[in-house]
């Protein structure tokens, strides 16, 4: 049997919040609302250079704790050296924005104020959230720094986002925004920093495909790609490359994340298959459509002129043509979205498909399925595994998958499965 880890802590989750000196540093004021709201217990470090775009006393009304600068580094009103003491608190310390002054000092070791020293005290993952002026960003120096930071499995960097700067340049470095900085803490939060993705290629599909009957009327569902987005972006954060197939969606692809926008299951399907062969996890989470219209109209079609029954015929099968063409050693995961008992038709689906896993989502419930946030679901495997995931974001349901996917295949692995 496959044992996982519990889906919910014992205690709070602990995160410092480290703000450099740079204008960046008023979006942390949301972060830390937001993060606090969650539940999270929040001490947020500021250094001298932060303090002249944002007040220790903003951040400590919002973290509801007391913000802590140099001046309380240097002063002996702790039973314990104050950076000792955070660095073994912390489960994981953010610093947001890391200005290029600060990424020297920690590509180098050093340690000259709080912030530094907490981060050498503490052994906990630490998530870096760059912004600075483009060529600053782009200096050989700079990301000489970046690439080397990075090679310590500690530090998990985020991408600069491109668009017009403070300075009014218009290029890369700015900071990544809260919404994004929130999700990668989660994910932290929950693998405790693991890459256990690191070399591996997830290929995943999302959203529902519209089969149209002319160019403004189609055959489609609720599906909204929530999931598969959370699905990425957990692949994402553990060290996966990731190439997402989606149709429709409202939301942001995240950087780094290789995007291919489909309307129809027919290029869904093409597109799928087109990336297969260089996959070793096949995630198929979007809602494909089962039938189309017979006949496509190249005009609007009056309305007087739309048919009273409507021809219809099957689209192609795409998880079943993908189960035909994967290899040993690729994983390929189903999704199947039910009513009522979720678990019979999932375990059909799974084993006519010749599926490795698959997901059992009940649709009728509150708080799940189609454009909500949350998500339950029964995980079934080919070798008879079942666990089932109670209501949570969509986000930990991903790295659930993720895990229970990393233990079933190496068991089939083991047993030659």
């Amino acid at each position: 049997m496959l044992h996982l880890p519990p889906q919910t802590p014992n205690r709070k989750t602990r995160v410092i919040i480290a703000v450099g000196g740079g204008i960046a540093a008023y979006k942390v004021c949301e972060l830390v609302s937001t993060l606090f709201k969650t539940g999270v217990e929040i001490r947020v470090i500021l250094t001298p250079a932060a303090q002249q775009f944002i007040t220790p006393l903003t951040l400590a009304t919002l973290s509801r704790h007391c913000a802590y600068t140099d001046d309380d580094f240097w002063q002996a009103t702790h039973s314990r050296p104050l950076h000792i003491e955070l660095g073994e608190w912390a489960d994981l310390l953010v610093i947001a924005p890391l200005t290029a002054h600060t990424l020297a000092k920690l590509a180098y070791g050093m340690a000259d104020n709080l912030l530094t020293n907490t981060v050498l005290a503490s052994t906990c993952p630490v998530l870096l959230a760059p912004a600075m002026n483009t060529d600053m960003w782009l200096q050989l120096a700079v990301q000489r720094n970046w690439r080397q930071l990075l090679t310590d499995s500690r530090y998990h960097g985020m991408m600069t986002a491109s668009g017009l700067l403070a300075c009014d340049r218009i290029g890369a470095g700015r900071m990544a925004e809260p919404p994004e900085i929130l999700t990668y803490i989660q994910s932290l939060l929950h693998t405790g920093g693991k890459r256990d993705l690191i070399g591996k290629n997830v290929l995943i599909s999302a959203g529902g495909t519209r089969e149209y009957l002319d160019p403004v009327r189609f055959i489609g569902n609720p599906s909204t790609g929530k999931m598969g987005l959370a699905l990425a972006q957990a692949a994402l954060h553990r060290g996966a490359n990731v190439t997402l197939v989606h149709g429709s969606a409202t939301w942001d692809v995240p950087l780094g994340v290789q995007a291919i926008p489909v309307v129809s299951a027919e290029e869904m399907q093409q597109a799928m298959q087109s990336y297969l062969h260089n996959a070793d996890v096949i995630i198929m989470s979007a809602a494909v459509a089962d039938v189309k219209p017979r006949d496509y109209s190249t005009e609007k079609l009056p309305k007087r002129s739309l048919p009273q029954s409507l021809p219809l015929e099957p689209v192609a099968d795409i998880i079943a043509q993908l189960a035909q063409l994967k290899q040993p050693h690729q994983f390929l995961v189903g999704f199947a979205a039910q009513t009522g008992d979720i678990v019979t038709p999932a375990m059909a689906k799974l084993q006519n498909k010749n599926l490795d896993m698959i997901v059992a989502n009940p649709i009728d419930k509150p708080e799940s399925g189609f454009g909500s946030d949350n998500n339950q679901a029964i995980f079934l495997d080919k070798l008879g595994n079942q666990r089932e995931i109670a209501s949570c974001s969509k986000l930990q349901m991903a790295h659930y998958l993720f895990d229970f996917v990393g233990l079933s295949h190496a068991e089939a692995q083991r047993r030659g499965v």
